[in-house]
Order: structure tokens, then C-alpha cells, then sequence
């Protein structure tokens, strides 16, 4: 690998999912004292090439120049109210500390870890991995079909969308093939996806591309909330502390951080009514579909009064087996991410950047789970998650 290789930078300190702000709000305001600590994982079992953590770590480095623009401030004033003239001072203020990222390579094993004050630390994931996404295509020398085909594909796949009859979402900012790529397939689907494509989550590229930014909450909010009040209140007291922040905005909630079944025992009458509704985002999506509808129906709502957003490696197959499960029985969207802006040529890449351990204020370290309805996706050590399992009831 070249010494002076060009490694990919970041254009803007808004290419991250809407989701990190959102959260970091709710951090800023609930709890500023909290630290926590996140860790790569290689589900894929990637090999990296030689000095590739030397790279990336340049990578890392380049983000320290990061800031707000005035313009970039705007648009978020202007687009999501919700993020209160304090959060956004605050915003305007925040830099990337690349010393909280600790990269180290072992022949072909890549580590990264970052430990930091959480509302610090929040919004290092999402840039990280498309950096490390698009660095690996680089020092691999991998080669990706020209701009015509990409946006070609990419037309093709929004109208068959737009043909099934429902909305779709961009969701691909952290494993996309690269930044390039990400723009071309915003292009397309803005081209040809009127009345179909509704937003992305990526913000950076919503105010390019005048759109709405999408997201609500990520697990990292719930396994949070679980190391400091306890895996019986984590979803509860997670829902209950984002309404004391958003009082009824931002109303999609994330279902399955401890498996879908424990969140909807706890997911009762007032939170059901307040929530627009709820992400799937593991697990068999037409038994998801299928209990989400008998809870609603359980606690008197009509279901096709909520939505529910599908998230989970969606492609055009998956969305219209689900399209035609749900039709005329829920609201339902659907937000697509690797499958479009990692849909180049090469495989894509399968790793995460998961939340490890939290730390409320100065005290112990605690270790973090998730429990995915899809077992392949749990989080954490064998000793926590049997714990969590045992605690929560789980099977």
C-alpha cells in the first residue's frame, strides 16, 4: 500500500445519520455526565490490508477540522424545530476529539474502540464506518461499476418501489461503497422516485439535496438506559425520557433492543397512543408485523392509524413480501440502506460500531447487551447476555 495514498475525507460534520443528533440532544439534556465506550466489530470477518490502521487513523485525524456551518445551522433550524436554539449553539461549538479513538491493527485484524463522554462520543460511529467502508475498497484496489450503472440500478430499483405502491428511506450513510456513490444514489432516487423515495437519514446529504432528514433513536439510547436503571426499565424509562425531550415529536420508536416480545409488554396503552409507531429491525418481519397488529388491537387502536418502519436488509424481494403481508392491516415504510449505496460491484461489507460498556457519572464501568430478535445481531459478553435473558424472562 502507498505511504501517500489519499485516504477519503469527510465533507461536512452533518454526514452522519440524523439519529446521532437527535440522540446527542437528548444526551446533552439528561445526561451529561455519562461516558461510554464502543467497539468495531467484523461480523464479516474482513481482512485488512497492510497499514490500513495507519490510514484510517489519518482519516480520524482530518476530522478534527470539522465544524457547523452557518448554512448547515440554518437548515436545521429551519427543518427540525424540534432541535432547540441550545443544542444547536452547542452543535456550532462541537469538534471531533480523534483521541478518543484508539485504532490498532494485527496482521490482517483491525481494532477500534472509542471511549469518551457520551454526548461527545455519540457521533463518532456512523463516520467512522463509512470511512472504514471506503478506505477498504481503496487499499484493496477494488473496482466499482461506472456512475451510469450505478444511477441506472438505482432508478430502476425506486421505481419498481414507486410501482409496489409505498415510501422508501435512504438509510446506507455507514456501509456505503463510498461517499461518490452515496451522492449518485441520492441523485437517482431523487430523479425518478417522486412519490416513493421520502427522505434520507443521512443529513449532511438531505440539505444538499433539499430533503428530510429521518431517524429517531438507535439501540445504544435503550442499552444506555439499561446499565443505568436496569434491564426491567430500560425501555420504559428509554421511551419515557425521549417524550420528556421531543413531547411527542421524532414519534417512531425502536422495538427490539431487548427482544420485540419484552418491548411490547412494556410498550402500554399511553406509550402505544403517543408513539406514531414503531422499527423493525431484526428478526422475521412478517411475525413482527403480525404482533405489532394484535398489540395495537389489544389496547384499542386501530393499527392503520400507526406505521410501522422496516429497516432490516430490505431489498425489493423482502419489500413486497412485507408490502403485500401488511396491506389494508398497518401503516408501513420502509428504509433501505447497504442495498443501495453499497450496491457497486464489490460485496459489501458487514461489521457495526456497538456501544460496549456506560459509565452515569463517575461511576463503575458498566457492560451494555443487546438482544436482537435475531440472535446472529446480539451484542455483549456471554455473561451478560445469559444474565439479561434471565432477568428479562427470555427464552
Amino acid at each position: 500500500m502507498k505511504a501517500n495514498m489519499k485516504v477519503p475525507k469527510l465533507v461536512s460534520i452533518l454526514d452522519n445519520d440524523f439519529y446521532k443528533f437527535t440522540m446527542q440532544q437528548g444526551v446533552v439534556k439528561l445526561f451529561p455526565f455519562a461516558k461510554a465506550r464502543y467497539q468495531f466489530i467484523n461480523r464479516g470477518k474482513h481482512q485488512f490490508p497492510e497499514g490500513f490502521a495507519l490510514h484510517l487513523r489519518e482519516a480520524v485525524d482530518n476530522m478534527a477540522l470539522l465544524s457547523l456551518s452557518k448554512a448547515e445551522k440554518q437548515f436545521l433550524t429551519k427543518t427540525c424545530p424540534y432541535l432547540d436554539p441550545l443544542y444547536l449553539d452547542f452543535l456550532e461549538g462541537y469538534r471531533f476529539n480523534p483521541e478518543e479513538v484508539q485504532i490498532a491493527q494485527h496482521g490482517t485484524d483491525l481494532t477500534v474502540k472509542i471511549e469518551g463522554l457520551w454526548y461527545r462520543s455519540i457521533l463518532w460511529e456512523v463516520p467512522l464506518m463509512s470511512l472504514i467502508s471506503e478506505l477498504y475498497y481503496i487499499t484493496t484496489h477494488a473496482q466499482r461499476d461506472s456512475n451510469e450503472t450505478i444511477l441506472e440500478r438505482t432508478g430502476n430499483k425506486i421505481e419498481a418501489f414507486k410501482k409496489l405502491g409505498v415510501t422508501v428511506a435512504e438509510f446506507g450513510a455507514r456501509r456505503r461503497y463510498s461517499y461518490e456513490v452515496h451522492c449518485l444514489v441520492l441523485q437517482a432516487l431523487k430523479q425518478y422516485g417522486k412519490g416513493s423515495f421520502i427522505g434520507t437519514s443521512n443529513v449532511h446529504l438531505a440539505m444538499v439535496n433539499n430533503e428530510k432528514p429521518i431517524g429517531t433513536h438507535a439501540h445504544e439510547w435503550f442499552m444506555y438506559h439499561a446499565a443505568h436503571y436496569g434491564f426491567k426499565m430500560s425501555n420504559s424509562l428509554g421511551l419515557e425520557n425521549w417524550v420528556k425531550v421531543y413531547r411527542g415529536d421524532l414519534g417512531i420508536a425502536l422495538s427490539d433492543t431487548y427482544t420485540t416480545a419484552v418491548f411490547l409488554k412494556q410498550f402500554d396503552k399511553m406509550f402505544s397512543k403517543l408513539f406514531d409507531g414503531v422499527r423493525h429491525d431484526s428478526g422475521d418481519p412478517l411475525s413482527f408485523a403480525d404482533h405489532v397488529i394484535a398489540h395495537y388491537q389489544k389496547m384499542g387502536i386501530n393499527p392503520l392509524a400507526k406505521t410501522i418502519i422496516f429497516s432490516d436488509a430490505l431489498n425489493y424481494q423482502k419489500v413486497e413480501r412485507i408490502a403485500e403481508h401488511c396491506w389494508g392491516k398497518i401503516g408501513m415504510s420502509f428504509g433501505i440502506g447497504t442495498n443501495l449505496t453499497n450496491d457497486a460491484g464489490p460485496e459489501p461489507m458487514n461489521m457495526v460500531i456497538k456501544m460496549t460498556e456506560a459509565n452515569h457519572h463517575d461511576d463503575e464501568w458498566t457492560e451494555v447487551v443487546k438482544l436482537s430478535d435475531e440472535k446472529g445481531k446480539y451484542t455483549g459478553s456471554t455473561k451478560m447476555i445469559d444474565l439479561a435473558k434471565e432477568i428479562l424472562g427470555i427464552g
